[in-house]
């Protein structure tokens, strides 16, 4: 699976960056035909708190699932969205035995 990480109008620290690449790695072990895994970091309203939003869309064959989710970190964020993403792909592959 191939993932890709976009960081809107900031640069991903190496760190943010390994983090997500452990955390969605590990969706390619519950669905083995994935293609693509495209992870949108943003930031709402810098001086907000709860302003960090990460979007991940996993594209599988003849479907795409996507998630989004806000909190304080982009670490909690991706999290989250790791976790919901991981309900769709069990929804998905029920759907599509």
């Amino acid at each position: 699976m191939n993932i890709i990480i976009n960081a809107a109008k900031f640069s991903a620290s190496a760190e943010l960056e390994k983090f997500i690449h452990d955390k969605v790695a590990k969706l390619d072990r519950i669905v083995d035909n994935a293609t693509r895994c495209e992870v949108t970091l943003k930031v709402d309203k810098p001086e907000s708190s709860n302003n960090k939003i990460a979007e991940i869309e996993l594209v599988l064959p003849g479907q795409a699932l996507f998630n989004s989710k806000q909190a304080d970190t982009f670490e909690q964020a991706v999290s989250d969205c790791v976790d919901t993403m991981k309900v769709q792909i069990e929804k998905y592959k029920e759907r599509y035995k």
